[in-house]
């Protein structure tokens, strides 16, 4: 049975986007290799070892192209209404709160946010399947 262990991203700013990782959803470097003309850098944390692998292309100045292809990255969290908050406190003009119905019901409660280089987080609420 395949296991999913991680999902790449190209970044710009190793920094930038590792702190932004940290702050938003604690995900801390694992692991960081450096090759020649590009640098991996795994981040996870504790609640799970699916990682979020940076790939930081060496000489590299404009931004990447995500095109129509790219959909999200999804996390869930315990109190959405907090974190929702806390994101806005940091800066990060998280999208508003929506909910999702499905035969009635609810499906879904979630936020998007951006990382600094575009690519779209969706924040769900523990809830259902999202767990």
């Amino acid at each position: 049975m395949a296991k999913a262990i991680h999902m790449m991203i190209r970044v710009l700013d190793e920094e930038r986007s590792r702190d932004f990782y940290a702050k938003a959803f604690g995900l801390e470097c694992a692991d960081r290799y450096a090759f020649d003309g590009f640098t991996l850098v795994y981040l996870r944390n504790a609640e799970n070892d699916f990682e979020v692998e940076l790939t930081i292309n060496h000489g590299r100045s404009e931004p990447y192209a995500h095109g129509d292809g790219y959909g999200h990255l999804a996390v869930c969290v315990d109190d959405l209404d907090t974190e929702h908050r806390r994101f806005t406190a940091l800066g990060y003009s998280p999208n508003p709160i929506k909910e999702f119905m499905r035969d009635g019901a609810l499906m879904a409660r979630f936020f998007f946010v951006q990382d600094p280089d575009g690519y779209k987080i969706e924040v769900l609420q523990r809830h259902g399947r999202y767990r």
